[in-house]
């Protein structure tokens, strides 16, 4: 599954006062034809795609759809499969942030009306609104990552019960940062373990994966509650889901004897990672998101498009069942900079095309890519064919077939084929 994405990130800063809305900064509610017919001439089957939550979600049980029905609408008309993420970064005002407990509970009723997505990338979310300080509640605690990280997998998981509920066959991609820390002297060893155990936590719970002891008293020492915790154990989805993992060249660090972190560049790379975080979870995976910016020379990003596909080939030929990679995203983001923080305006020339909607040199490599790749890939391995159904399949016999054993085997408890991807975090 070839893919890109429309970055809809909304998180607030300056203390709830602000919100940065992606959408709107890089033109795609103005342009959003457009968009699509970028991503439909490059040959992408798949889209990470939602509607903004902030316009979307009015008030408990109070909706606004149109912009979702006119975009989703187009998609299936171009045959493009939506991999939709419902919530990205942010909440509506009237949520307040991540640290309400109502939060989940009023997200599962959401993703029930919506029928189709829960959260993206849980660890990234609360560690940003948690522990820096940066988006959203702008904390910086273990007890406000903790609480936004159980929240935001919480509201995930009765997302996907009530998902399931309205489409028994569908399919959730956890689209989640993958970490590692690294430890820069001997002193730092003991602060990047446990670094490399938080980074599972999202995903540990998520999946109903019994954590080690230490990071079982680390949630119940920063306000998780025993009861909390065995919700997760008890409502285990993971046979529905593909492991979605991102890496960036940002995903790894150097760590300080005093806890302190920064960033270590590329050392083990996608393919080292992401062995580490399926052989944790035993589940296929997607490459979910990657780029880079285009730089002064103009082939940087098409050099990193170039060293993380040979990265996702690796791993898949070394019996990773690797079904999936991104570019992220389709057009150039503003203030990835400064991780969203600041409103500078500053234009980051990572996309496949730029806000002008010209293709950049990695969108024409991709789209190369693309082409050379598509039809080689099913041909080594039909096993590693995710059986998702394409917008102009919907009514076909063997659809409805599908949906009625998928139902059966939910309610006998069983694994079963996926109708529609869908992306959590």
């Amino acid at each position: 599954m070839f893919a890109t994405g429309i970055e809809n990130s909304v998180p607030t800063i300056n203390g709830g006062r602000t919100r940065i809305d992606e959408m709107e900064s890089c033109g795609h509610y103005r342009r959003w034809r457009d968009d699509f017919a970028l991503v439909q001439d490059m040959g992408i089957g798949y889209l990470r795609f939602g509607p903004p939550i902030h316009r979307t979600w009015l008030a408990a049980d109070r909706y606004d759809w149109e912009f979702a029905d006119l975009t989703f609408a187009d998609l299936k008309q171009r045959n493009i499969v939506p991999i939709v993420d419902l919530c990205h970064f942010g909440v509506p005002d009237w949520i307040g942030n991540f640290q309400n407990p109502d939060f989940p509970g009023l997200f599962g009723a959401y993703a029930a009306a919506f029928a189709d997505t829960p959260v993206n990338e849980m660890y990234v979310c609360a560690t940003f609104s948690g522990r820096y300080g940066w988006w959203n509640e702008q904390l910086r605690s273990d007890q406000g990552f903790v609480t936004a990280l159980k929240h935001l997998v919480k509201a995930n998981v009765l997302a996907m019960q009530a998902i399931l509920k309205r489409q028994p066959d569908a399919i959730f991609i956890q689209s989640e940062s993958s970490e590692y820390f690294h430890a820069e002297s001997p002193a730092a060893i003991r602060p990047a373990e446990l670094m490399n155990s938080q980074r599972f936590l999202s995903l540990d719970l998520n999946y109903g994966r019994r954590v080690d002891s230490e990071m079982y008293e680390y949630l119940l020492d920063n306000g998780m509650k025993r009861d909390e915790y065995h919700f997760f154990l008890h409502n285990r989805l993971k046979q529905h889901c593909i492991m979605g993992n991102d890496y960036y060249v940002t995903n790894e660090h150097r760590v300080a004897a005093d806890g302190s972190t920064q960033a270590s560049g590329e050392i083990f790379g996608y393919s080292e990672i992401t062995r580490q975080y399926h052989d944790r979870y035993r589940l296929p995976v997607m490459h979910t998101e990657t780029n880079l910016n285009q730089g002064p020379l103009d082939t940087e990003s098409v050099d990193w498009l170039w060293k993380q596909w040979a990265n996702v080939l690796r791993v898949r030929n070394d019996g990773v069942p690797v079904v999936g990679f991104t570019w992220y995203s389709l057009t150039d983001q503003i203030d990835w900079d400064t991780a969203l923080r600041e409103q500078n305006g500053h234009v980051n020339p990572l996309g496949l095309f730029d806000l002008d909607r010209n293709i950049r040199p990695v969108g024409t490599a991709f789209k190369k890519l693309i082409g050379q790749w598509r039809d080689v890939l099913p041909t080594q391995s039909l096993c590693l064919t995710v059986p998702v159904v394409m917008p102009d399949e919907t009514d076909d016999i063997h659809t409805h077939r599908q949906t009625t054993r998928a139902r059966a085997v939910n309610m006998a408890g069983h694994d079963a084929p996926g109708q529609i991807a869908t992306t959590t975090g």
